[in-house]
């Protein structure tokens, strides 16, 4: 597990209330699909993404990178940091 993985679960656990007792909860599961986020969530993760990392998320970012797990997601901040 990355830092940043562990950063965000820690942040989405803590801010969409997740139960740590979920057995369904993992750095795999898909976000959305499964229910713990939804397009409101995914507005303020993007900022609470952009505020923490000091990057932005931009429209051809959401269409060229898979954002629907938490190691998608820690990926994507690593090769944008990367940069």
């Amino acid at each position: 597990m990355t830092a940043i993985a562990k950063e965000l679960e820690e942040h989405i656990r803590a801010r969409y209330e997740i139960d740590p007792d979920d057995e369904d909860f993992s750095q795999d599961v898909h976000l959305f699909d499964y229910g713990f986020i939804d397009s409101i969530g995914a507005t303020a993760l993007i900022a609470h993404i952009e505020k923490t990392y000091n990057l932005q998320v931009t429209n051809q970012d959401l269409m060229l990178y898979p954002l629907n797990t938490i190691n998608e997601i820690a990926a994507f901040i690593s090769r944008k940091i990367a940069r």
